[in-house]
């Protein structure tokens, strides 16, 4: 079973989960004028994630020691009051 917390992991696996506002090109292709504008109000009013702080997390994970096993990450803009 993927899932089974007793089977000894055999290499890195480490989860991204709860990746707050990040900054991609999302809005560009949402079609309803009310939620663009909803969305483009919410990453304005705070300081959003950037592409590159996704990028660094998994880079941390995977640079870890073998004895180190990184099993989930979340990664919030400090700023983010709600998920």
């Amino acid at each position: 079973m993927v899932n089974d917390p007793n089977r000894p992991l055999q290499g890195k696996v480490a989860l991204v989960t709860g990746a707050g506002a990040v900054i991609t090109e999302l809005n560009d292709h949402i079609t309803d004028e009310d939620a663009k504008n909803a969305s483009q109000k919410k990453y304005k009013s705070m300081d959003s994630l950037q592409a590159t702080d996704i990028a660094a997390a998994i880079l941390y994970a995977c640079t870890q020691p073998q004895r180190v096993s990184v099993n989930e990450i979340l990664v919030r803009p400090t700023d983010q009051t709600q998920p």
